[in-house]
């Protein structure tokens, strides 16, 4: 599991924007957010939502499924990206509550709603740019007239246009989240899934707001209540012939797997006792433990962990993937590198993730020809997910022990480049430049990147 911080611009609707004028315009915020990378998690996720997208038409849509490290249970969308927090990932109990939060994400994405909230936005600003021109000029008005009535009510006048277009958007909000909950339990049957998990998530919500003493006005929020979610949602989940079915118990003991791997890195061993205290000898809970074993650096304890699961599980490529990691902490490069290829071998498709860690231990083992394999193999992963900043630190490593710079230095601008850093990305990438032929394809992606502007 890799941890990236990045800056992305998120849809998130600002409050604030609307309570007075010399507030700003824009609804979107420069958020910095810590994306978490993990071959298992992404590959589970992916095979939760590709039902979903293709019951939505966005199969062909080129819709991505971003991880964020928060422990809060939370999932939006920005573009065509799905967010779903770690937090929610962990805190649902079964595969079906987190295909609910994806049904109802794409129920956004399909609905276009990103792009209607957008007018609305512009709708609502303008809606208080005017109430506050009004208020002004009454109270220009009333200064005048040395009227302090006339200007009192001036003030009055821009305060309650900001609230009335305040309330307008906010109710439009929650009209298009009652839209995307109906839409997801479309998209739940039609792939022959249940819409439980749905009202579990909600009751969840409900139950924690009520445990919180929270009195919320109704008016104020911008997502229906949950327990009118609850109300409004589950005649029409019960009318499902799917209402009652259960997730398969590999789908199950999978998802439990990722649970564990998440409580482990993010909040060590005992997390995953309290999660898994019920079952503190099962598969999911043994592979928690053995993951924070190697995170508190007990690499021999934790080899013995993983191979004792490698033995019960002997087709499972993250736990192959956990043996590399553990070998590496360990030293024994080349070790790891058989555990990596074993894992590679074993993982639908080629996960380019994969493929990067195993280009990472054969770099470790420093011997020429393998370094020569390392820069392949990490390339090719990198062509895969080019998005994944890290990997990029390894290909220059591989590539200045091979002698060739101008690629080291191009790799080593790729990386500050996904990971915003624009003008370190161009000092690099103007070194590359200067060792390669012109014309060719690194010099032009060289070039890419030196003439590249950030949007707005």
């Amino acid at each position: 599991m890799v941890y990236t911080t990045v800056t992305r611009t998120i849809s998130l609707f600002l409050v604030a924007a609307y309570l007075t004028v010399a507030s700003t315009p824009s609804a979107f915020a420069q958020s910095r957010v810590t994306v978490v990378r993990d071959a298992e998690i992404e590959a589970l996720i992916s095979e939760y939502a590709q039902p979903i997208l293709k019951a939505a038409g966005l199969s062909r849509s080129g819709i991505d499924i971003v991880l964020v490290n928060n422990r809060s249970f939370n999932a939006f969308v920005d573009g065509r990206r799905i967010f779903i927090h770690t937090g929610a990932l962990t805190d649902a109990e079964t595969p079906n509550e987190v295909i609910g939060v994806l049904a109802h994400e794409a129920g956004h994405i399909a609905g276009g709603h990103q792009e209607r909230l957008r007018q609305q936005l512009q709708r609502a600003q303008t809606m208080a740019i005017v109430s506050a021109l009004i208020g002004i000029g009454a109270g220009v008005a009333g200064a005048a007239s040395d009227s302090r009535g006339l200007a009192t009510a001036g003030m009055g006048m821009a305060a309650g246009g900001a609230e009335m277009a305040r309330r307008s958007l906010l109710g439009y909000q929650r009209s298009e989240e009652a839209t995307a909950d109906r839409t997801a339990i479309d998209y739940l049957n039609r792939t022959g899934q249940s819409a439980n998990g749905m009202l579990k998530t909600f009751e969840r919500l409900a139950g924690g707001m009520a445990l919180a003493g929270i009195n919320v006005d109704p008016y104020q929020i911008s997502h229906p209540m949950p327990r009118e979610r609850i109300a409004n949602l589950e005649e029409l989940a019960r009318k499902s012939r799917y209402f009652d079915r259960k997730d398969p118990p590999q789908l199950q003991l999978r998802h439990d797997m990722m649970r564990a791997k998440i409580a482990a890195y993010m909040e060590g061993g005992q997390a995953v006792q309290r999660l898994f205290r019920g079952n503190p000898r099962g598969i999911p809970a043994r592979y928690g433990d053995a993951i924070a074993t190697y995170l508190n650096g007990n690499p021999r304890t934790a080899l013995q962990k993983v191979d004792a699961l490698i033995a019960e599980m002997p087709r499972n490529a993250y736990l192959q993937e956990l043996r590399g990691d553990i070998l590496i902490k360990a030293s024994r490069a080349e070790e790891a590198a058989n555990a990596y290829a074993r894992a590679l071998s074993l993982a639908p498709g080629t996960p380019g993730l994969l493929q990067v860690g195993y280009g990472q231990a054969l770099l470790a083992t420093g011997k020429p020809d393998l370094v020569k394999k390392a820069a392949s193999e990490l390339q090719t992963g990198l062509s895969r997910e080019p998005e994944f900043a890290n990997g990029y630190r390894y290909l220059a490593q591989a590539y200045g022990q091979l002698g060739d710079i101008a690629a080291a230095d191009l790799a080593t601008a790729e990386g500050h480049f996904h990971l915003g850093r624009y003008q370190d990305a161009k000092i690099f990438a103007t070194r590359a430049q200067k060792r390669m032929k012109r014309g060719t394809p690194g010099w032009l992606r060289a070039q890419d990147i030196i003439q590249y502007r950030k949007p707005g």
